[in-house]
């Protein structure tokens, strides 16, 4: 739109007709949120890593305990191993979680 009529009854025709297709912009954004909301809650979750390994803090970041992939103590400092990964740091030393027990699961009891 270029230029506003100067009289006071069409500038209130506009600005009734704005406000009814903001309305309707409105309503059709929150039609798509929820259509995106509701397809959001249908996906699957990604299915979790089956091993994590969490790491310290600081510049080494030294692995400080094995956890099995669903475990409710794992960190945020964690990253996903292979089950040969998981096996080969219990044999190096790193602390199996006594809550998810990941080293009975790999038959590598202490």
């Amino acid at each position: 739109m270029s230029e506003l009529p100067p009289d006071l009854p069409r500038l209130r025709t506009v600005v009734t007709y704005l406000r009814a297709e903001l309305g309707r912009a409105e309503r059709a954004l929150s039609t798509a949120e929820e259509r995106e909301s509701l397809a959001a809650r249908r996906r699957p979750r990604a299915e979790p890593p089956a091993w994590l390994i969490e790491r310290g803090i600081g510049a080494g970041r030294l692995p400080v305990r094995l956890h099995a992939g669903g475990c409710w103590d794992a960190g945020k400092r964690c990253s996903p191993l292979s089950g040969e990964e998981a096996r080969r740091a219990l044999t190096e030393g790193v602390p199996a979680c006594p809550h998810c027990r990941p080293d009975a699961a790999l038959g590598m009891p202490e």
